[in-house]
C-alpha cells in the first residue's frame, strides 16, 4: 500500500538527517524511496540550483512559480510512479514549504501560493506530514556551526525565518489530521523516536481501516 509522507520545518531543523534514518528503518519492512524538493530529478535539480544560488535575487512571485514548476515535474516523474508501484515515498519538503516560505515569509499570501500549487499538483496532497518544529534562532545557529553549504534562503534576515515558522505553526493548527508536530530541539535520537512513533501510528491506522 502506497503512502506519501513529507517532512517540513525551518532551516536547521534536521530534516535531511532524519529522513535518511527513517528511510533505513522503514526499508527493513517496506518498499521505500527517499527524495527532496526542490530537486529529486534532473530538471528539478537544475531549478534548485537557480533557486538556492547566492546572488540570484528574484521577484517573490518568480520564486514561487519556480518552486511550483519544480514540484510539478518531480511529482509526475518520480513521486506518482513510486506511489502507483505501491511504495512509501519520503519527501524532504512539499507544498507546505511554499506556503510557509513564499506565502508567509515573502508576504505573497497563503491562498495565492496555494492557487499556484493547486495547478501544479492537482489533488495530490501528502498523506502524512511531519513538522519538525524549531525556533529559527536555534536552526540558524545549527547551520552556522556545521559544514553545510549556506544557500540564498539561509542568508535571509531573522524576521524572514520567524515568519516561516509562523506559517508552519498556522498550517499545523489548520490541518492537525495531516500535519503532526515533532519537537526538533530534542536530541537526534529522540526526534527519530518521536517521528517513528507518528509514522507507525499512521501506518497502523491505515491497515486497520483497509
Amino acid at each position: 500500500m502506497s503512502h506519501f509522507i513529507t517532512f517540513e520545518g525551518p532551516e536547521g531543523s534536521g530534516k535531511t538527517t532524519l529522513i535518511a534514518r527513517i528511510f533505513e528503518h522503514l526499508s527493513k519492512s517496506h518498499e521505500v524511496i527517499m527524495t527532496r524538493e526542490p530537486g529529486g530529478i534532473g530538471i528539478s535539480e537544475m531549478i534548485r540550483e537557480i533557486l538556492l544560488a547566492k546572488g540570484n535575487d528574484m521577484d517573490e512571485r518568480t520564486e514561487a512559480l519556480l518552486f511550483a514548476a519544480s514540484r510539478r515535474q518531480h511529482l509526475m516523474e518520480k513521486v506518482l510512479p513510486a506511489l502507483e508501484a505501491g511504495k512509501i515515498v519520503l519527501c524532504d519538503r512539499f507544498i507546505d514549504s511554499s506556503i510557509a516560505y513564499q506565502g508567509y515569509a515573502r508576504h505573497i499570501g497563503a491562498e495565492a501560493v496555494m492557487s499556484i500549487n493547486r495547478f501544479a499538483i492537482e489533488d495530490h496532497m501528502p498523506d502524512l506530514t511531519i513538522y519538525l518544529k524549531l525556533d529559527p534562532e536555534i536552526g540558524l545557529e545549527r547551520i552556522s556551526s556545521n559544514n553545510r553549504e549556506h544557500n540564498r534562503l539561509d542568508a535571509e534576515e531573522i524576521d524572514f525565518h520567524k515568519n516561516v515558522v509562523m506559517g508552519y505553526n498556522e498550517l499545523s493548527e489548520n490541518f492537525p489530521e495531516r500535519i503532526k508536530i515533532v519537537d526538533a530541539s530534542q536530541s537526534p535520537d529522540k526526534v527519530m523516536e518521536d517521528a517513528i512513533e507518528v509514522i507507525n501510528q499512521y501506518l497502523n491506522q491505515e491497515v486497520n481501516q483497509s
